[in-house]
């Protein structure tokens, strides 16, 4: 077992021998030195893993000898000791950021549980929590087997994601493996279910069904309009649900949560079908049969989502909210989301402001193509490092942050999610199939195997079918699309990268959460 090394600095330290004995008989190594002079000369002659400095000491005092240590090791860990209850000491020795601080008298389980807290941390928590998770696990299975509901898989996915981001943060090792195998498993269970039941939430109007894509605004967005306070709705294209609780903590430093939920991203889990749903308030099959002039579908080369602003003004008159004063913007660099910002004040005048965040989509697809950015994000913690980096220094931060300080709701939410794809599944289709590889859309599409649902009625999901004989295949779990035609060159090229358009929880379990003023 390795020992650490302790440097204690007191002009009285003759008084502490009885505690300095008792860290020696618990494995600990005690230099101690009676003054900060001392404590200086020591530290430049060898390396101590944490230092105790007594404040009030004659000459030099704690904190000057605290000031000199850290600009010489800025990382050092520092535990100030004294007897002063004193605000400002407590203030400054914080601002010197110290890693504790300790009041006189001391006992010596208070000394001890500083330097454990400090120089054990680590261990402890990892090995806590590969002790929690295997007490877990057990439950999470029974979920996954025993699962009757959507309200079943979203608490299963919100343990699953909680899990994934305690294990990332306490560096496990072996218990992350453990969780991605039990995460195929419930996404292999989730897959039969919603292929057993996505139909009738469509269909039967009796049946116990989520919300989806298409109701998101009428239910989350417009009833905050009521409260006469202007309402921001913020999609970030592409979020997921662990993505945005890796950045939640931030946010709420600024805003506070009033309602954390999800909802389920429609079928196909993309851009031109979900987030067109949400702003038109309606299935794609609707839109492209209500709203020629806006639908785009697979078979045309123009954007998909060029007419969102368009949508939202015909879903608002829908409403009877057509006299709502709103702004729509799609921020994809980062000088239009400072053009936003910039023009806070008029648009807090507006009853409803839109604005689409196409980062993390960026992020998905230049990962793809970037062999750099695979280095980066090689799995899903790296890829939710990226992201949330992003979010860190993006003018989308900045903007909540300045919406903290007026009075308004914020919804954040996304259209749908990605998964990291790892199994291609070989598909047949002509020239005229799309290119997505989570799911195909055309005629005479052939594969072999039965990680798939079909849709061969396009209209009992809510679908456009472009002629007779068109039907929309959806790929399960983790798999992806493949040509038998060029199909190593997809597999080398695709596998591991992030993908949507499927049924996996990842891609359609998605957050939807309403901020406010603290």
């Amino acid at each position: 077992m390795q020992r650490y090394s302790i440097l204690w600095a007191d002009d009285e330290i003759d008084l502490l021998k009885p505690h300095i004995m008792f860290l020696e008989k618990k494995g600990y190594d005690v230099t101690p030195v009676n003054s900060g002079a001392d404590a200086i000369d020591k530290v430049s002659q060898q390396s101590f893993d944490i230092i105790f400095l007594d404040e009030n000491m004659p000459g030099m005092t704690g904190l000057e000898t605290l000031s000199y240590i850290k600009s010489s090791k800025p990382n050092q860990p520092v535990v100030m000791i004294t007897k002063s209850e004193e605000e400002h000491i407590m203030e400054e020795a914080i601002g010197s950021k110290i890693a504790d601080y300790l009041i006189k008298p001391l006992n010596p389980n208070q000394i001890l549980l500083s330097v454990k807290k400090i120089l054990d941390n680590k261990r402890l928590v990892s090995e806590k929590t590969n002790m929690n998770y295997q007490q877990e696990f057990r439950n999470i299975s029974m979920m996954v087997s025993d699962s009757r509901d959507y309200q079943d898989w979203v608490e299963i996915y919100k343990k699953l994601v909680y899990w994934e981001l305690e294990i990332m943060t306490a560096d496990t090792g072996s218990m992350g493996e453990v969780l991605t195998m039990q995460k195929d498993e419930a996404n292999s269970n989730f897959s039969k279910f919603i292929i057993d039941n996505y139909e009738d939430w469509l269909n039967d109007p009796k049946a116990d069904k989520p919300l989806l894509s298409h109701q998101l605004m009428k239910k989350k967005v417009f009833p905050l309009l009521k409260e006469k306070e202007p309402v921001f709705f913020i999609v970030i294209d592409n979020l997921r649900y662990d993505q945005w609780k890796s950045i939640e903590p931030l946010v709420t430093e600024y805003l506070s949560v009033e309602e954390d939920d999800t909802y389920f991203s429609i079928l196909p889990t993309t851009t031109a079908y979900a987030r067109n749903a949400i702003f038109s308030g309606m299935m794609p099959d609707k839109m492209a049969k209500i709203y020629p002039d806006l639908w785009r579908g697979d078979d045309e080369d123009e954007g998909k989502n060029l007419y969102e602003e368009d949508f939202l003004k015909r879903q608002l008159k829908q409403n009877g909210l057509a006299d709502t004063k709103f702004s729509y913007n799609k921020v994809i660099h980062t000088s239009q989301g400072k053009s936003v910002n910039d023009s806070l004040n008029n648009l807090l005048n507006n009853d409803l402001n839109v604005v689409v965040y196409n980062f993390v989509d960026m992020l998905s697809h230049a990962r793809t193509e970037v062999e750099m950015l695979k280095e980066l994000a090689p799995d899903e913690s790296a890829y939710r490092s990226i992201a949330k980096s992003w979010f860190v220094h993006s003018p989308l931060f900045e903007l909540l942050k300045r919406l903290s300080e007026k009075k308004c709701k914020v919804v954040i939410s996304t259209d749908h999610g990605t998964i990291r794809v790892r199994r291609p599944f070989k598909i047949i289709g002509d020239r005229n199939v799309n290119t997505n590889l989570r799911y195909k859309q055309g005629k005479n599409l052939n594969w072999d195997g039965n990680h798939v649902l079909e849709a061969r009625h396009p209209d009992k999901f809510g679908l456009p079918k472009l002629n007779v004989s068109t039907a929309y295949v959806f790929a399960l779990e983790d798999h992806f699309f493949a040509y038998p035609n060029n199909y190593n060159y997809y597999v080398n090229y695709y596998r591991d990268t992030f993908q949507h358009g499927g049924i996996s929880l990842e891609e359609i379990i998605i957050p939807v959460v309403t901020l406010g003023n603290k």
